[in-house]
C-alpha cells in the first residue's frame, strides 16, 4: 500500500496504468475511458486534483467515478482504463491455426 493520502495513491495508480499502457504500445494520451472507484466520495476533490495532472489534454477521457463499500487491499482508490494503440504501432492481426484433433 502506498503511504500518504488519497492523492499519493491516485498518483501511484495512474503511474502504474501509464507503465502498463507504455508496455502495450500506448500511453495515457490514448485513454478513452476511465473508471475510478472511491471508498468515500468526500475524497473526490483530492483524487481529481491529481487526476487532472495526468490528463491535462482536452478533451479529457470519458470518466465514471463511483463510491464503493470496499476495495481490495483496503485501499481508498482504484482506477482502470481503456485506451487505443497508436496507429503506427499497430501490428497486423495475428492469425492462428489450431488443427482439429478428436471429437468434442
Amino acid at each position: 500500500m502506498v503511504e500518504g493520502g488519497i492523492g499519493d495513491r491516485t498518483a501511484q495508480a495512474l503511474k502504474n496504468l501509464a507503465a502498463v499502457l507504455q508496455e502495450a504500445g500506448s500511453s495515457l494520451r490514448n485513454v478513452v475511458k476511465v473508471n475510478v472507484y472511491l471508498d468515500d466520495m468526500t475524497n473526490f476533490a483530492a483524487m481529481n486534483k491529481v487526476y487532472d495532472t495526468f490528463f491535462p489534454q482536452e478533451p479529457k477521457p470519458c470518466r465514471t467515478c463511483v463510491a464503493v463499500k470496499g476495495l481490495q487491499l483496503r485501499t481508498d482508490v482504484e482506477i482502470d482504463c481503456t485506451a487505443h494503440l497508436e496507429k503506427e504501432d499497430r501490428a497486423p492481426p495475428t492469425r492462428f491455426h489450431i488443427p482439429f484433433i478428436g471429437d468434442f
